[in-house]
Order: structure tokens, then C-alpha cells, then sequence
């Protein structure tokens, strides 16, 4: 473990906690963002979401209702086909999902931008869902240990929303750039505009040296991961012959050996949202790990700019596995009356993948394996104003990096740092990420030392441990959470961005 030694106490600003609960800013950021920099160790976190925070969710006019179609709403009848029928002939707008419990036997797959699918709230409309996603498509697969299981245990939704990002090379990146750069050298600028938005896109060498800078150089024992990519969605802002500037620091370096190249972005599926909907699964016993078949209440897979809000799922294997970009996730409320296998109900809770997604405003009232997680190269995605009885930060190795965790009430605080991923896939967590006003009922102490590198930052954890702040090594300011401000690092960071910009919500 790399708890605060001596050594590493020496070299840092140490505090007995007592004393640190009446500090009140972060040196990492200051009252209101003045200790900040793009090139330094806490990353800008304020592009998760809908629209990059810069979007309210939209409130959609009612296009269509399920009952106009067939769906009954009475529990008995099986109304999947009316949801289906639905789907395809609405062309844009809301679908209505009218007060009543709706019997779904099939996945219902959205593939089709401005679409929205609304009940009338989580305790009035109600899906009911009989069969998991194996039994319906069966798709088997296997643990990294060689455990058959299905593939649905960690992915996949009987809501679907699918997409395509449509992502091919545009031109290759001619010259390095650093973390916190907004600006690349390009073969060609031909056929770029300002205000389009593109992927900058790096992938591992042969030696993974990218796997190796996305941990900040201590990976950890990473001999069966096969490599890394790193991702960033940037607005073009100006272009001055082959050179483009962009509207949001590098989050990872540019090297010429990681093949850098700007790639289009241009998702087939976006304006995609789930809304005020009650998800219900059987309540029969949880097998436990690895048993899952798929009672999954929502998958998204490569759209952007949608959103779920003000949802409740019971029951359930697992809730929301978000493969996506620019993706909110709000109101969502996890309840379950299946007897446990180990005091959990399920598997996975919610899987931000993808990039520069926010969840918040959540609540656990069970407990799943893996309650928040994040996995292989996941970055920027954001974790906040939520609770749970006994939450877990589940890193799934494979480095995932610069993710945040903020404002968020562990409950018993009994597993904090539970996690799970196979064996040498490297670290739980990679560079950078950032655990800021974090409570619970028992003081929490520094993760052990295979489950990130150094460059993590912890700042206002509730802990009985003293701050130790070594700018260039481990970063934890053991502020009280009571005490931190701001409580919510993404909000200011978007508030402060935004107000620099002249823009509003």
C-alpha cells in the first residue's frame, strides 16, 4: 500500500485532519478556480454531458402515444410490439407512455436520432420485463478466468439506444503535443471547417507506452492488456494553414509513435432520451456474480448528446451500461426486493463508458457488486450529487483515467475502493482520478498502492488520516467534506468556463 509513510509525509504539507476540517479551498483549485491550470494535475472535468453542461435537456413536444398503437397498459397483455410499432413510425417527438404497467418481452431498440421515450413518472409508468437478454438473443461468453457466463452480465439493455460515431481518419497529427495543448500540427487541414467537431485519436505501440503514460508511468502489473487508445471530442475553433486550434486542453499527450489522427465525428444517433419511466424485473433470488442473464434496464451504445432522467429500476441485474459521449444521466433510483447473495442484488449499477458522460442526482438503495464504474480507457466522465447505503468506486482496470467523483455519500462506507477487472489488466485507476467531497458514516483512508498511481487526487474525503500534498507524488488534502468548497467540482468548473466564454444556460 501506498499509505502516507514517512518518507512520503516528509516531503509533503502535513496536517493532523482536526486541523485540516477549517480549511476550506482545495490548492488544487482555490476559491474559485485561481490555482488552475490545463497542464496541471486536476483535470477540467466541465465537458461532461448533454451539450458539454452548455445545453439544458430539452422538454419535447408529444408526438406519439403507445396506446394509439395497441399497448394496453394493464400488466397481462404483452404490448412489446405496440412500443416497437411505435418507435418506428415516429420520425421525431416524444412517444407518451400513458399511466399503467406495460408487460415487454423483447428488447425495444431505438436506432434513430430526436426520439424520446416518456411515461407519465417512475410510479405511473411502469415496464415490466419477463425474459433477460440471453433468453431473448443469447450471446455467451466468458470471464477473463474462463468462467462461461453470458456477455449481458456486463453489457447491453432491454432499452437500447444504438448508434455510430462514423469515425474515419481524416488527416494524421505531424508534431508531439503535451497534456493541456490546444492546438495540433496536421498533414492537412482540407475539407476541416471551424466549428466542427472531431476525435483526436492516439492508439498503443508494441511496448504500450500510451497504457503506461495513461497511468502516469506506475501501471502495474498490465501483461495481459493488450493496449490502450485514447480519445478526445474537440470543437475546432481556428484553423491557420495546417494547424487547428480547439476549444478544450489535450487530456492525454500527443506522440507521433501513438499514430495520432483526427478522425470524424459525426454520430448517426443523438437527441435520444428515456424520461420519467419505472423499470421492474422479477424479484427472485440474485445467483450472484458471473450468474447474470440480462435483466438490464438501459444500454447506450456510440451516440451522443442523449440523456436519461428521472427514473426508477427494481430488480434489476444491472441498470446503465452508457457507451457514449456527451451523455446526462439524472433522477435515477435503484431499489430491489430480491433476496441478496453476499448483501448485493446485482451486478452492475452504472458503467459510464466511453467519454466526458455525467451521472448525478442518483440514489442506491440496494447494493450492487459494482455500484459506479468505470472501465478500459474511460475518461472524463463524471460521478456526482448522489448516495447509496454502502457505495463502491468499481475501476475495472484497463486505465481507465481522469474520471471524477464528487459530492457523493457513501452510506456505511464499508468498500469505498471495492473493485473488480482480471488479473494484469493493470491498476483500478489510472492518471489523475479525482475524489473530491466524499462522505460516509466511518473515515475512509488512502486506497493501497495496486489501485492507482500517485497522480490521483483526494481532496476533502472523509478520513481520520493527516494531508499529505506532494505536487509531483500522492495528493490528499483531508479537508472535512462539511467544510469544502465548492462541494461539487464538475458545477464550478462548468459555472466557471461558462461565465469565462459569456455563455449561458
Amino acid at each position: 500500500m501506498h499509505f502516507l509513510t514517512p518518507t512520503v509525509l516528509a516531503l509533503g504539507v502535513l496536517c493532523p485532519a482536526g486541523v485540516a476540517s477549517a480549511q476550506e479551498f482545495s490548492e488544487l483549485w482555490g476559491k474559485a478556480g485561481e490555482h488552475w491550470s490545463p497542464e496541471g494535475r486536476l483535470p477540467d472535468f466541465s465537458y461532461a454531458g448533454y451539450h458539454c453542461g452548455e445545453a439544458e435537456i430539452p422538454e419535447v413536444d408529444i408526438a406519439a402515444n403507445v396506446k394509439s398503437f395497441g399497448a394496453l397498459g394493464d400488466g397481462e397483455h404483452d404490448d412489446t410490439q405496440a412500443f416497437l410499432d411505435a418507435i418506428a413510425e415516429t420520425d421525431s417527438g416524444a412517444i407518451y407512455v400513458p399511466p399503467g404497467h406495460y408487460k415487454i418481452t423483447e428488447i425495444i431498440e431505438i436506432g434513430k436520432s430526436n426520439l424520446v421515450l416518456r411515461g407519465a413518472g417512475p410510479d405511473k409508468s411502469i415496464l415490466h420485463f419477463q425474459r433477460p437478454l440471453n433468453d431473448i438473443k443469447p450471446n455467451w461468453g466468458s470471464t477473463t478466468g474462463g468462467q462461461r457466463t453470458s456477455n449481458y452480465s456486463w453489457s447491453g439493455g432491454l432499452i437500447w439506444v444504438k448508434g455510430s460515431f462514423q469515425s474515419r481518419k481524416l488527416a494524421d497529427v505531424t508534431a508531439d503535443a503535451k497534456r493541456g495543448a490546444r492546438a495540433l500540427e496536421m498533414s492537412t487541414t482540407e475539407g476541416l471547417e471551424v466549428g466542427e467537431w472531431v476525435e483526436i485519436y492516439v492508439e498503443d505501440d508494441t511496448q504500450k507506452t500510451l497504457t503506461k503514460h495513461l497511468y502516469s508511468d506506475d501501471p502495474g502489473d498490465m501483461r495481459k492488456f493488450s493496449g490502450s487508445r485514447g480519445s478526445l471530442v474537440v470543437e475546432i475553433t481556428e484553423i491557420e494553414g495546417n494547424r487547428i486550434r480547439f476549444n478544450r486542453p489535450l487530456r492525454f499527450d500527443v506522440k507521433l509513435g501513438w499514430k495520432p489522427q483526427i478522425r470524424r465525428f459525426a454520430p448517426t444517433v443523438r437527441e435520444v432520451g428515456i424520461e420519467d419511466l419505472g423499470f421492474e424485473f422479477p424479484s427472485t433470488q440474485y445467483g450472484g456474480h458471473f450468474t447474470e442473464r440480462g435483466f438490464n434496464a438501459i444500454a447506450m451504445s456510440n451516440v451522443a448528446h442523449c440523456w436519461v432522467r428521472n427514473i426508477e429500476i427494481n430488480n434489476a441485474d444491472s441498470g446503465l451500461f452508457i457507451g457514449a459521449k456527451f451523455v446526462t444521466l439524472s433522477g435515477v433510483r435503484f431499489h430491489s426486493e430480491r433476496p441478496p447473495t453476499r448483501a448485493c442484488t446485482g451486478h452492475h449499477g452504472v458503467i459510464l463508458g466511453g467519454t466526458d458522460n455525467l451521472f448525478t442526482d442518483f440514489n442506491f438503495n440496494t447494493r450492487f457488486i459494482h455500484d459506479l464504474g468505470v472501465s478500459a480507457n474511460h475518461a472524463g466522465n463524471v460521478f456526482s450529487d448522489g448516495k447509496g447505503v454502502d457505495l463502491n468506486f468499481d475501476h475495472h482496470r484497463r486505465a481507465p483515467y481522469e474520471n471524477l467523483f464528487t459530492n457523493i455519500d457513501l452510506g456505511a462506507g464499508t468498500r469505498m475502493w471495492a473493485c473488480g477487472g482480471g488479473a494484469s489488466l493493470g491498476k483500478h485507476c489510472g492518471a489523475r482520478g479525482t475524489f473530491w467531497n466524499i462522505r460516509a458514516q466511518r473515515p475512509q483512508r488512502y486506497p493501497p498502492a495496486s489501485f492507482g498511481p500517485p497522480s490521483m487526487n483526494l481532496v476533502g474525503i472523509h478520513t481520520d488520516q493527516p494531508s499529505a500534498t506532494v505536487p509531483a507524488g500522492i495528493w490528499f488534502e483531508a479537508i472535512d467534506p462539511a467544510q469544502l468548497l465548492p462541494q461539487n467540482l464538475h458545477r464550478a468548473q462548468l459555472s466557471r468556463r461558462l461565465q469565462r466564454a459569456g455563455k449561458s444556460k
